[in-house]
């Protein structure tokens, strides 16, 4: 029987530098992990801040939670090898004589990821931008949780602003207030893109709709939101009188005394 030379100091620490190799490619997997779990949520708020339609990214979550799982995985087998390691030094010798099966394994696991994450990629299509020549011929449809419409204007912010002011002189429709919160921000010392609300109304056709329905109060005066966008492009935003009909229970004769301010935006926009 062939006797084992007694292990070194050195035998040690190379088995230590191993272990602590395989925690630092741990703790890297599952840092990665977490990354890539989240980006998806970046992806969405950056998309919907570009005025694109944002896209779900669940295989994103599950890919960075299988990193985290195969992370925590190493860390254990990692341990478990290095006790074992040691025992084999302190009986005089090493029988560690093979290819490390967890190195095969987690990096045989990353590569089949990693080709499903490429092919995820390629697979799914880019996001669509908003297609302003539809959304300058017709108004975009009122959403559903706040009732908000958005029509692109052919002029910039300030030029659209005026415009309504003209009209609304026109109508004979009183401009109450126009709050530039873009310059309210600059003298702040902050940044912001230009960004109007115009409020406006007539009290012959309000006031109708107070008494039918004094919760409208809170919506009235009428607004409108002149606003640019991060490409330069200038936006109006306004309560759709659908909306408000159904928040406030008002009835249909008294509809057009808040649909005005469709035709108001509309003709602003031109």
């Amino acid at each position: 029987m062939t006797e084992r030379l007694p292990s070194s100091p050195s035998d040690y620490l190379a088995a230590e530098r191993t272990f602590l190799a395989w925690i630092r490619t741990a703790l890297a997997l599952m840092g990665f992990g977490f990354v890539v779990a989240r980006f998806g949520l970046f992806l969405q708020s950056f998309e919907a801040g570009q005025g694109a339609f944002p896209r779900t990214y669940g295989p994103s979550l599950w890919f960075g939670t299988g990193l985290i799982a195969i992370g925590v995985f190493v860390n254990l087998a990692c341990a478990w090898n290095h006790l074992r390691l040691v025992r084999e030094l302190n009986r005089g010798g090493s029988g560690f004589n093979r290819l490390s099966s967890l190195a095969m394994t987690v990096a045989g696991v990353l590569a089949v990821m990693g080709l499903a994450m490429a092919i995820y990629l390629v697979l799914v299509p880019q996001p669509g931008r908003v297609n302003l020549e539809q959304s300058e011929a017709k108004p975009m449809t009122a959403k559903q949780d706040n009732g908000i419409v958005t029509i692109a204007s052919q002029q910039s912010v300030d030029q659209t602003v005026k415009k309504l002011e003209a009209i609304l002189e026109t109508k004979g429709v009183k401009l109450f207030a126009m709050v530039d919160h873009s310059g309210e921000a600059e003298k702040a010392g902050m940044h912001m893109r230009p960004t109007k609300l115009l409020i406006f109304g007539n009290p012959k056709a309000g006031t109708p709709l107070m008494l039918a329905s004094p919760s409208i109060a809170i919506d009235l005066p009428l607004k409108a939101l002149v606003w640019e966008d991060a490409e330069g492009k200038a936006w109006i935003s306004y309560n759709a009188a659908s909306y408000l009909q159904a928040r406030h229970s008002l009835p249909q004769d008294l509809l057009q005394n808040i649909a005005v301010v469709e035709t108001l935006a509309a003709k602003a926009a031109e």
